[in-house]
């Protein structure tokens, strides 16, 4: 008989199986969103507005799926085949995306993104629910009760250490790796963790026959929203001449005395989290807008160059470091303040959240001092190349600018010059530098145009100073890398090519063979810059910076480049963003754990698989908050949709302060029967 009770009480072997699947599905999951929003803007060409809409949207309908996969696995299928079928459509999704990434395919890469999106959507939501209940339900209780808290801790565990890995792996698979004559890799970024996905369905069928497989019992969403109908139909029809204590009691006759008392006690818990979306709307904006925000800084260390879609892993790491400092040193602390209930801790993290988005708007501020300069209404830009190897001076009519020195092979520029409309203005450029060169000289008018960047090259044309005038583009690109054009002032088409030292690949990127070449999005990265087969330059150009190439004949038949800098390159470093993650990581440990640790045990037994369902719908709507900021484009700057938030998360946890208040905790008695 004692051996009988140890072989029982044994952890059981089917539980390796699953959380290594959880392990593999949450590296698909995680590691396919790090990059997705690059991928959309870099690749697919969306704006950032767009971009953003489109991940919140996809993460809105993951947590939406949630509650759809619950009731097909309780009310149809049963847990493992439902997770076994779903993993499979969420495998077709992530082959999808990965697909539609190859360039040389020609596909449709935006549709196979959508469509990709959508699977992946459906599958890992509906497995969402199912994954750690199944899991659950291989333990026998309340004989092993320490073995599955056991289990929910390395569950909790393995999901973060697949986010984990996956943040620090893709990244690296999209820019460091060169695939199909890119500079990056993405169809490898995406196909990585889809076969990742691929390994989590073999593992979970491999540990089939360990498990205890339970048929489905019915699911009390159904139920209760059966139940909420019904009490609503007949108080319409029955509240002057039946009037009762509360408008549930109304479906009391078809339902029965415990799913009534079971819903009310639901609704009261539903109460509170009104307010709880408001969280998930600044939490989920990692993976977007502070993205966004990691690729307009610089992410050089000088030993190690970090990839802004790699920020996202601090929330992981420190999210292990954060769960056992929080029993060991913070909740003690806390206690110590009068911080002890759950919903206390909740409004703290909520808090948190809004603070970390305060951080985000002073590193926004000071960003903003590095972003180029656009002309608005009533404004337009001037600038000059010069590119001659001859100092000019040059007398014009501009205000604040009727005489100055032009140096040779550099550009002069005015940001703010009064524009209505049109207007021109005269100039005349002369130089006492030796040189046949230097002797011509050049009378000509300066014509700009309200709102835009225009620029004038000074260059030789048969043996005659030329201002070739071109519209301009100087601002950063949406994908963070630096941009150029090469300025040729040269007797014939020179072959100009730029070699990445890293990758050893030469290539020539300009589209035109005149003056004045097209703007050009590169890798950062050092380049090595020859002239018809002459190594002319090396040069470094870094994220975000808007740089412009002169190359210009000189004596004994030579060629020279001189670089400019247009538009300064990213220069605050991405790791004054460790600031707003950690205040951030602190609010979601102690808001996420919290939520589901109340949740649990305020709910009925019966409940608390449709409680924990509503949770996720909270982290849905929080997106869809996002999606409606986004959309609306209310902001022009950044910093004010980081402040909308921040104040209103703030405004939101004041409500959630007096819904908490209000709030009486359901005694333990009362909650007996349900048991």
């Amino acid at each position: 008989m004692k051996i009988a009770v140890e072989k029982k009480l044994k952890y059981p072997r089917a539980i390796p199986f699953i959380i290594s699947n959880e392990f593999c599905e949450r590296f698909n999951y995680y590691g396919m969103r790090t990059v997705l929003v690059l991928y959309l803007t870099r690749k697919l060409d969306f704006d950032d507005d767009t971009a953003t809409v489109l991940y919140h949207t996809f993460t809105t309908l993951v947590y939406f799926m949630c509650v759809i996969g619950a009731i097909i696995a309780d009310s149809w299928l049963g847990k493992f085949r439902t997770i076994l079928y779903l993993s499979i459509v969420y495998t077709i999704g992530s082959g999808c995306i990965a697909l539609g990434a190859i360039p040389t395919w020609d596909l449709n890469a935006r549709a196979m993104t959508i469509a990709g999106l959508l699977l992946i959507a459906f599958g890992s939501g509906g497995i969402k629910p199912c994954v750690a209940a199944f899991g659950g339900e291989q333990f026998k209780l309340p004989e092993q009760a320490k073995y599955l808290a056991l289990f929910f801790s390395m569950f909790y565990f393995a999901v973060n250490s697949g986010s984990f890995v996956s943040t620090m792996v893709t990244p690296i698979l999209r820019e460091d790796v060169k695939c199909f004559d890119d500079d990056d890799c993405f169809p490898l970024a995406f196909g990585v963790p889809g076969l990742l996905m691929v390994v989590s369905i073999i593992i979970f069928i491999i540990g089939k026959p360990l498990y205890k497989i339970s048929a489905p019992s019915g699911n009390m969403f159904v139920k209760v929203s059966k139940c909420i109908w019904t009490a609503i139909r007949t108080r319409s029809k029955e509240k002057s001449i039946n009037p009762r204590e509360h408008w549930l009691d109304y479906s009391e006759k078809r339902w029965g005395r415990q799913l009534v008392d079971e819903t009310r006690i639901l609704l009261n818990v539903l109460r509170l989290y009104i307010p709880l979306p408001v969280f998930w709307a600044l939490f989920d904006q990692q993976g977007s807008r502070w993205t966004f925000q990691a690729t307009r800084m610089d992410g050089d260390l000088g030993f190690w160059t970090i990839k802004p879609d790699q920020m996202q892993v601090i929330n992981p790491l420190l999210i292990l470091v954060f769960i056992p400092l929080y029993e060991v040193a913070f909740y003690p602390l806390l206690s110590m303040i009068g911080i002890r209930r759950p919903l206390q801790k909740l409004t703290l993290g909520g808090i948190f959240a809004g603070v970390a988005f305060v951080i985000s708007t002073i590193v926004e501020i000071q960003l903003e001092s590095t972003y180029a300069v656009i002309p608005e209404a009533g404004e337009g830009q001037l600038r000059i190349f010069n590119g001659m190897n001859c100092d000019y001076r040059v007398q014009t009519t501009i205000p604040e600018h009727t005489s100055f020195l032009l140096k040779r092979m550099s550009m002069f520029e005015e940001k703010y010059l009064s524009v209505n409309g049109k207007v021109s203005y005269t100039f005349t450029l002369s130089s006492s530098d030796p040189g046949p060169d230097c002797s011509l000289q050049l009378e000509g008018t300066f014509e700009l145009e309200e709102e835009k960047q225009l620029s004038y090259f000074i260059n030789k044309r048969n043996n005659v100073l030329d201002a070739l005038r071109y519209e301009d583009d100087t601002d950063k690109s949406s994908k963070g890398y630096p941009i150029y054009r090469v300025l040729g002032n040269t007797a014939t088409n020179r072959t100009v090519v730029f070699r990445d030292i890293d990758n050893s690949k030469p290539f020539d990127r300009h589209t035109n063979g005149s003056f004045v070449y097209d703007l050009v999005e590169s890798y950062p990265s050092d380049y090595e810059i020859s002239v018809d087969g002459e190594l002319a330059l090396t040069y470094t150009m870094r994220l975000g910076g808007v740089y412009a190439f002169i190359v210009t004949d000189v004596e004994s038949n030579r060629r020279i480049v001189e670089p400019i800098i247009v538009t300064e390159p990213n220069s605050i470093n991405m790791l004054w963003l460790i600031p707003q993650y950690v205040v951030m990581t602190l609010g979601e440990v102690m808001y996420s754990i919290t939520g589901l640790e109340f949740s649990f045990t305020q709910a009925p037994e019966s409940m608390k698989s449709v409680l924990q369902g509503c949770w996720q719908l909270t982290v849905a709507v929080g997106n869809l908050i996002v999606v409606i900021v986004a959309e609306a484009k209310i902001f022009d700057a950044q910093k004010w949709e980081f402040v909308l938030f921040a104040g209103l998360m703030f405004i939101d946890m004041g409500l959630f302060s007096i819904l908490a208040w209000r709030y009486k905790e359901i005694p333990l008695k009362k909650r007996e029967w349900a048991r």
